[in-house]
């Protein structure tokens, strides 16, 4: 049966009727242009998965572009995350640019644009400015300046340039209506003063290019086809399209902006601003924090490369914004998470366990497999004696017939073990369980091939030889926020919505083969979740993220 053909969004719709009607297939270019002033988020990896994605389907070259014309944010610590991010997804660009790269044609032809009559030095106040600018029923009125001579434009534009104008001193407008409807388009700042020292350029600039100047030049000279942005741009398209036309000529390929609505995820925020504020009040350690929706959050927290781009092509692109849950992003997670990390054991809240009936000093190497979801993956031995750790919740004195865990006078399997059953309990001063006492069944063990080891029992826990165990710290992350839209309440700021209970560090035992885990690693602690060795990890002293639990523990708290 011939595999159903996925059906185009309406992205790719409009590449396939250029294609048909003003576009050859050699000329589709494609670009990712980030503005390296803060960390990519989840967001950004929808743009990065759609764009570079079309450069895939259409074999057409993806540039990786940084819009770097406000050297007051960014920094070169922006910058290599971004590409580290764009690596690790798994993408691979055409050429690495800069707006930067691009300053003096820039200016060249904003020089061109006031011989032309079509911009104008402005030594309005930016408050002045905006004052003139009108309201959507209202009309702009013309700045004092607009009819300068030519000649004293360009003097002055040059000063700017030279940095003989203090900063807030003078802007270039372009000029072109006050009266339009789109407030866009009345007059726009091309250039301002800034005297900073840019990360790229250092001192050479004391101007800096307006972004709506910048993006579209930036498209035109790198020949991109067609610039895809989220859908607050829509506005912007007019005057995208007024600059190119002002610096293109006739037969040459202009870039095609069209808009795709953003996808927010639920309880999280992905405004860099707010991203930028939980960093700087200590909310959470680092723009990479295993908390944060950034990429090199969720890389560090355990996400997979192929669980992003599966959540990123899942809910694909549409014209209309919405609310994605994160439940299905940790789906994604889990479902490939599933398919390739190794099962061990760990205990995150333990209680001894001691099987009374067992020899004491005597061990045992008992086989278990690494991933039943994949053949290749092998087994591994793991060590048994007579004292263990199982989780606390895995026992009751009493408990009723649903309850399907260890209790006394009831059996239960020992995972790749035994079975084994509840005699006694042994308790502390204030009535503490300090020990659980059983004995087992040595006929019963996983595997042996014996009719005692074919014996069904309802419950099977795991479980870690105390003798061979490794402490380790533990961090049990959780929805950053309490709330699905912590922007939703308008009387209230974001903030009040963070979950006091988004990290837990506990100490827990694993199983001794994860000594020597490497940092990213990562595991199925079996019954309970997924988990990833952290950066801060020592040698032989692993740390370990959950990245999610094994089933949305979320749901059950609602």
């Amino acid at each position: 049966m011939a595999e159903e053909k996925k059906a185009l969004n309406f992205i790719e719709q409009i590449i396939e009727e250029d294609l048909q009607n003003t576009h050859k297939r050699e000329e589709l270019k494609f670009r990712f242009p980030p503005e390296p002033n803060g960390y990519l988020h989840i967001g950004h990896a929808s743009s990065i998965c759609l764009n570079f994605g079309l450069g895939e389907k259409y074999n057409a070259p993806v540039n990786l572009r940084f819009d770097d014309t406000n050297p007051i944010k960014e920094e070169q610590e922006f910058v290599d995350a971004i590409k580290e991010d764009v690596l690790w997804l798994g993408f691979k660009w055409e050429k690495e640019c800069y707006a930067s790269d691009y300053f003096q044609q820039l200016y060249d032809w904003a020089v061109e644009m006031i011989k032309n009559g079509d911009a104008y030095v402005d030594s309005q106040t930016s408050e002045e400015i905006a004052m003139q600018k009108g309201t959507p029923t209202e009309p702009g009125k013309e700045s004092p300046y607009r009819k300068r001579s030519i000649e004293e434009n360009l003097e002055l534009f040059e000063k700017m340039k030279n940095g003989e104008t203090p900063e807030r001193g003078h802007v270039l407008r372009a000029k072109i209506n006050m009266e339009s409807p789109n407030m866009l388009m009345r007059d726009p700042v091309m250039y301002r003063c800034l005297h900073k020292s840019h990360h790229r350029t250092k001192d050479t600039w004391k101007i800096y290019p307006m972004y709506d100047w910048a993006h579209g030049e930036s498209d035109f000279i790198e020949s991109i086809s067609h610039s895809f942005c989220t859908l607050e741009f829509l506005p912007h398209r007019e005057l995208y399209n007024w600059f190119v036309e002002k610096v293109s000529k006739e037969g040459e390929l202009k870039p095609k902006q069209r808009e795709f609505a953003r996808r927010n995820l639920s309880h999280t925020v992905v405004s860099k601003r707010k991203l930028m504020q939980l960093v700087e009040k200590g909310v959470v350690n680092s723009w990479d924090d295993p908390r944060m929706p950034t990429i090199s959050g969720l890389r560090r927290r355990g996400y997979t490369p192929n669980a992003v781009r599966k959540f990123a092509d899942s809910i694909g692109v549409g014209k209309r914004e919405n609310m994605i849950d994160v439940a299905h992003l940790e789906f994604c997670a889990r479902e490939d998470l599933n398919k390739t990390a190794p099962r061990v054991m760990g205990v995150l809240d333990p209680v001894k366990l001691v099987i009374t009936n067992y020899e004491e000093g005597k061990e045992e190497w008992l086989e278990a497999e690494n991933n039943p979801e994949d053949e290749l993956a092998g087994s591994r031995e793991i060590p048994f004696s007579r004292e263990l750790y199982i989780e606390k919740e895995d026992f009751k004195e009493s408990a009723n017939r649903k309850f399907f865990r260890l209790t006394l006078g009831k059996e239960v399997r020992l995972k790749n073990a035994y079975i084994i059953k509840g005699e006694e309990v042994v308790k502390d001063a204030e009535g503490n369980i300090t020990e659980i006492h059983c004995t087992y069944d040595p006929k019963s063990r996983s595997g042996s091939g014996t009719e005692e080891s074919m014996r069904k029992v309802k419950g099977t826990l795991h479980w870690v030889s105390a003798k061979h165990a490794l402490e380790t710290e533990i961090r049990l992350y959780d929805r950053l926020f309490s709330v699905e839209n912590p922007d939703g309440d308008k009387e209230k700021d974001f903030m009040d919505f963070v979950n006091p209970d988004s990290l837990q560090v506990i100490k827990g035992y694993v199983e001794p083969s994860l000594k020597s885990a490497g940092i990213q690693d990562k595991f199925q602690f079996q019954r309970i979740g997924y988990f990833c060795v952290d950066k801060e990890s020592k040698e032989g002293q692993p740390i370990f993220n959950r990245t999610v639990t094994l089933r949305d523990s979320w749901a059950k708290k609602k």
